[in-house]
């Protein structure tokens, strides 16, 4: 069975701020990992083309992973974009289009760093890179009303390709996190493919809406950086992300569950009413 590491980047910076600096990792060391993926044979692959070939519509190669951004940090052009091309590899870059720097009237959420302008999105994909969806305000989709986990979805979307001039197919859920629900809402919008998280390896006859990542930082020695492309001992790997991930899970569904009770018996409504 094919296992595929899918790598999940955010900021690449010296210089990371203290809400980005968690999951940050230095241009030095994303180089250096660039680098352990050649010398072990890897190829990457967009997002698009790694899921194309695992349905055996595309060309497969030998070792593929695929190497992905999450949010749309300005240090993405800056830093990680020339240290790609020096390698000659593509990438997969999930944009919040409501963060994008010159996003003007359609401006929403709060940026947590300075973020890639249109042109720089678009020179991105001159470069060979993909343009993924990351929503519209970066919210936690799981927590949405219907309404508005519809409009964060397709509104992101929209303007991703009216800026692009080009279809968007794939995504990755803010935080990692999705549902049931917010999975069906995906596909209705259009989406074909979407990452979470999971830390663990891509294989065939995953879900195609919720495809695992391993997650990369300055903090990912190249010890379990080389041991997680390989896909060796993931479990042990990341026994504490996957912990996490679990508890915090639960919390969520607990937490809209409530949401969903508190609104049904909100005072002046009728219990059972619609």
């Amino acid at each position: 069975m094919i296992r595929v590491p899918i790598l999940m980047y955010h900021s690449v910076s010296d210089h990371p701020n203290d809400e980005t600096r968690p999951l940050a990792v230095s241009p030095g060391r994303f180089a250096e990992q660039l680098g352990v993926l050649r010398d072990r044979g890897f190829t990457p692959m967009t997002l698009s083309d790694l899921v194309a070939g695992m349905h055996r519509t595309a060309t497969m190669p030998g070792r593929p992973v695929a190497i992905t951004f999450d949010d749309g940090y300005a240090d993405f052009h800056s830093q990680a974009l020339p240290i790609l091309e020096r390698f000659g590899y593509p990438a997969t870059v999930f944009v919040t289009s409501g963060w994008v720097q010159d996003s003007g009237p359609v401006s929403a959420g709060r940026r947590p760093a300075p973020m890639l302008a249109w042109s720089q999105v678009r020179e991105a994909v001159s470069c060979g890179m993909e343009i993924g969806g990351h929503s519209h305000s970066h919210p936690q989709l799981d927590q949405l009303p219907d309404r508005e986990l519809r409009n964060e979805l397709r509104t992101n979307k929209a303007l991703l390709e009216d800026r692009i001039g080009r279809p968007v197919a794939t995504m990755a859920y803010p935080y990692g996190y999705s549902s049931a629900r917010v999975r069906r809402e995906v596909r209705r919008a259009g989406y074909w493919t979407a990452c979470a998280v999971a830390n663990d390896a891509f294989r065939e006859g995953d879900e195609m809406l919720a495809l695992p990542r391993l997650t990369v930082t300055e903090q990912t020695s190249m010890v379990k950086f080389g041991g997680a492309i390989d896909g060796r001992g993931l479990p042990v790997l990341y026994m504490r992300e996957r912990a996490l991930t679990k508890g915090y899970a639960l919390v969520r569904r607990t937490r809209y569950a409530l949401r969903r009770i508190s609104s049904h018996y909100a005072p002046g409504r009728v219990p059972g009413g619609d």
